[in-house]
């Protein structure tokens, strides 16, 4: 989701890339296996939807191969630099990158496959996100979201209620800024009305220990954010420094478990 163009609302700067690397080890293998039951195999033709600084970009190329192609498309402008370098630092020519706004611009035509992760609860319109990836499309190709839910489904045991209030603050900011946190049923609904048939639906979602990798990356989602929510006005120093201090407090509690939102993954193929 953006702001103003090209300011991705969570941030661009060298936190948030970094960030969003331990994300994607946290669900690399739950991308890869929705990616194989997409079918995707060597050759193929496909293009990441809303890539960021790329990082689901490198595992993908590595499966289509240096005889396929990756499209990565991405409108903040601070993460294009970012993925430009490590492109050209792994030499993969089957690789390229398209600024552009997914609610603006037209749809480069003929992929296999499109990936598209946590950008519909970003975006202000998800028929036009769904219109886009059909048009990127070819007849029979396949798009795979992983897309939010449940975002309240975000829990800690035991119960941590300012950790509670930070979930809730972070669904408000997000809705403030035009995007949806629970996008989910939305995007499933808007595939059927655009020329998508689903091929599989299930949930995924992860009970968290602390000290592991899984809880670092909704740990350190918390670290960051209560500091943008704070930046933005929409919180107090105080309650910002009691979120980061319950958070360490579950942390060092050896009897938490969080549960993270309850993400829905989609298989749908275009008609």
């Amino acid at each position: 989701m953006t702001t103003e163009r090209g300011d991705y609302v969570l941030g661009t700067h060298g936190e948030e890339v970094r960030r969003l690397g331990i994300q994607h080890r946290v669900w690399r293998r739950c991308a890869r296996a929705a990616w194989r039951r997409a079918g995707l195999r060597p050759g193929w033709r496909v293009v990441d939807v809303g890539a960021g600084p790329g990082w689901a970009t490198w595992d993908l190329a590595e499966a289509v191969g240096p005889h396929g192609a990756v499209l990565a498309v991405e409108r903040a402008g601070q993460f294009l630099p970012v993925l430009e370098a490590e492109r050209r630092r792994r030499g993969l020519e089957q690789v390229t990158t398209r600024d552009a706004d997914l609610m603006e611009s037209a749809p480069p035509g003929g992929h296999d496959m499109a990936w598209c992760r946590w950008v519909a609860s970003f975006v202000t319109s998800v028929p036009t996100l769904v219109r886009w990836v059909h048009g990127a499309l070819r007849p029979g190709g396949t798009a795979v979201f992983h897309e939010y839910a449940d975002y309240g489904s975000w829990r800690f045991a035991p119960p941590r209620p300012r950790l509670a209030e930070f979930v809730a603050a972070v669904m408000e900011s997000w809705r403030a800024a035009g995007g949806e946190p629970d996008v989910a049923p939305a995007l499933v609904g808007a595939l059927a009305r655009e020329g998508f048939r689903l091929r599989s639906v299930r949930p995924l979602v992860f009970a968290a220990r602390p000290g592991g990798r899984t809880w670092q990356w909704p740990a350190s989602f918390v670290e960051t954010n209560a500091e943008r929510l704070l930046g933005l006005g929409r919180v107090s120093p105080d309650w910002a420094a009691e979120v980061v201090a319950e958070l360490k407090a579950a942390e060092a509690d050896p009897a938490s478990v969080m549960v993270t939102p309850l993400v829905l993954e989609v298989i749908a193929e275009r008609l």
